[in-house]
């Protein structure tokens, strides 16, 4: 059994909204990044956060994005290597319109999926999935995690005890909050 955590995605970045794949690289939030992430804040602190610990990616994006939400929440925020996205070898920078795909794509997260599981050179799902299942089997208390939104979809996956060919059933967005624990997930908004 994992121990009860709130999932952040970081706020919007400069590439996000270029509709550039970002993977391991990095890209500043923009304004509506840093008011989703202050926006984060406020649900975290209507909720009780006794004895939760605070992790961190430590690519730009999400350590900026934890700085923000996590102010006056939590004293520390470590980083672990295992929270960042996955990466998408070859085709990190590119615009997604620019990426040579057999089948047209809309601009939606949902459709851009497919994308981050057949980036040549690039992590996969697979690798993801044993990445973060050995992130969450060694977290050993209650924690907010701040991360990606692959990522995320993967760290959901695995406490929901789902299988990868669902990552596209799971909720995305940019500035949210998930809570899960006892093997249910709660999408949060302010006042919720």
């Amino acid at each position: 059994m994992f121990p009860p955590v709130y999932i952040l995605r970081h706020g919007q970045t400069e590439w996000n909204a270029q509709l550039r794949i970002q993977g391991r690289l990095d890209s500043r939030l923009t304004d509506l990044g840093r008011d989703q992430a202050r926006a984060q804040r406020g649900i975290l602190q209507a909720r009780d956060l006794s004895g939760f610990g605070a992790l961190s990616s430590p690519q730009g994006r999400a350590f900026h994005t934890a700085a923000i939400a996590l102010e006056g929440i939590a004293p520390c925020i470590e980083t672990d290597t295992r929270l960042m996205e996955i990466g998408v070898g070859a085709w990190e920078g590119l615009y997604r319109v620019d990426l040579p795909l057999t089948q047209p794509q809309d601009q939606s997260e949902e459709s851009a999926l497919e994308l981050y599981r057949m980036a040549p050179g690039g992590e996969g799902f697979a690798a993801l999935h044993r990445r973060c299942h050995e992130f969450l089997t060694d977290l050993s208390k209650p924690s907010i995690l701040v991360t990606h939104g692959i990522t995320s979809r993967m760290l959901r996956l695995v406490l929901l005890g789902r299988d990868i060919s669902e990552i596209g059933d799971l909720p995305g967005g940019q500035g949210v909050i998930y809570h899960l624990e006892h093997g249910k997930m709660h999408q949060l908004t302010i006042g919720a």
